[in-house]
C-alpha cells in the first residue's frame, strides 16, 4: 500500500490483539532511528515524512496502534483502550525491534496529536531505561479544546460516565472540518483510507475520552522527561467551524494551540516550543511551505542535539 521500500510486521500484543510496525530503511542509517506515533482515528500513510528522514540517514519506523488502520480487526471498536498506558505495549514492542533485532543505539519518537500525549506519557515512564534519545511532538493534545466549564465540570461527568458505560457514544465523530481539509477528494491534497481514518473520524466513547483526561490529568501535574523535546504547533485555532472554509487550511481546527503553549514546559527540563504560521493540525499535511518549515525545525532541533 506504501509502496516500494516499505515493509510491515505483526507485532502480537497481550489479549490476542496485535499493533502492526511499518519500516523503511535508509541507505546509510548513520543517525539511528525515528519511530512515529500517530493520532486518533488516524495510521501511518504519510510517506513523504518517511522519505525525509531516511534521506537524512535515518531508519524510519510507524506503528499502527491497536485497533487502528492495519491493526484494526473485523468487530474490534476503532480506537478504544480505556487507558493510554494500553498503548505503552504496542510502543514498547516497536522499540525491542528497533534496538534490538535492528541494533539501533539512538531513537527519535514523533508523535502527533493524541500519539503526541501517549509518546510523552510513555516517556515519562520510561525515563530510566535509556531507549528514548529524543521526543518531537506534531500538535500534541494536552487539553480538552473545549470552553472551561466542559474542560472542568464536563471532566468529572465523564470520567464518571467512562468508568460505568465506557462503551457509550459521546460522540459520534470530529465533524468535517479537518478531514475536508486534507483528503484530496475535498480541499486536500492527500490520499488514504477512509476506511482507517474516516473524514469525521471515529465516534469518541465515554471510556477513552476518560483515558485521555486521565492522561492530561497526569501532564499537567508535571512529567519527567529527561530527554530534549520539540513541541510544534500551528500558529493559532480555527475550532468549533462546522463546515470549511479557506480559514481551515491555515490553523489547527482540532485542538488549541495556546494549551500546547500553556502545557508544554510540564513534560520536561527541556521542552522547545515552536510555533509554524499557516500550519493544520497535522503540521506534516499542511500546505508544501508550512510543512517544509516545520520539517526544517526538526532537522534543525534534531541536528542541535
Amino acid at each position: 500500500m506504501l509502496g516500494p521500500g516499505y515493509q510491515t510486521r505483526r507485532l502480537p500484543l497481550n489479549g490476542d490483539l496485535e499493533a502492526v510496525l511499518v519500516r523503511r530503511r535508509a541507505r546509510t542509517p548513520n543517525r539511528g532511528a525515528v519511530l512515529y506515533v500517530h493520532g486518533f482515528a488516524d495510521y501511518f500513510f504519510q510517506t513523504h515524512v518517511a522519505e525525509h528522514f531516511t534521506e537524512r540517514h535515518f531508519d524510519f519506523y510507524a506503528v499502527d496502534l491497536r485497533a487502528y488502520g492495519r491493526s484494526l480487526r473485523p468487530g474490534q471498536v476503532a480506537c478504544y483502550v480505556t487507558d493510554l498506558t494500553e498503548h505503552f505495549e504496542e510502543i514498547d514492542a516497536a522499540v525491542r525491534v528497533i534496538r534490538e533485532e535492528d541494533g539501533h543505539r539512538s531513537l527519535v519518537v514523533v508523535g502527533h496529536s493524541t500519539g503526541g500525549l501517549t509518546a510523552s506519557l510513555w516517556a515519562h515512564e520510561r525515563r530510566d531505561d535509556d531507549v528514548l534519545d529524543a521526543l518531537v511532538l506534531n500538535s500534541p493534545w494536552l487539553d480538552l479544546a473545549e470552553p472551561w466549564l466542559l474542560r472542568t465540570a464536563g471532566t468529572v461527568l465523564v470520567r464518571a460516565v467512562g468508568r460505568v458505560a465506557p462503551r457509550l457514544v459521546l460522540r459520534p465523530g470530529l465533524g468535517p472540518v479537518y478531514g475536508h481539509s486534507i483528503h484530496r477528494d475535498h480541499h486536500g491534497e492527500w490520499d488514504f483510507d477512509t476506511a482507517w481514518k474516516p473524514v469525521e473520524a471515529f465516534p469518541v466513547h465515554a471510556g477513552w475520552l476518560r483515558a485521555v483526561r486521565r492522561g492530561h490529568a497526569r501532564l499537567h501535574r508535571g512529567l519527567d522527561v529527561r530527554v530534549p523535546v520539540l513541541l510544534l504547533r500551528s500558529g493559532r485555532s480555527h475550532l468549533r467551524a462546522r463546515a470549511w472554509t479557506a480559514e481551515a487550511m491555515t490553523a489547527d481546527t482540532v485542538l488549541d494551540v495556546a494549551h500546547m503553549q500553556r502545557w508544554g514546559p510540564k513534560i520536561g527540563r527541556d521542552v522547545r516550543i515552536v510555533a509554524v504560521e499557516g500550519g493544520m493540525h497535522d503540521l506534516f499535511l499542511s500546505a508544501e511551505p508550512v510543512r517544509r518549515r516545520a520539517l526544517a525545525e526538526v532537522d534543525e532541533f534534531l541536528d542541535s542535539i
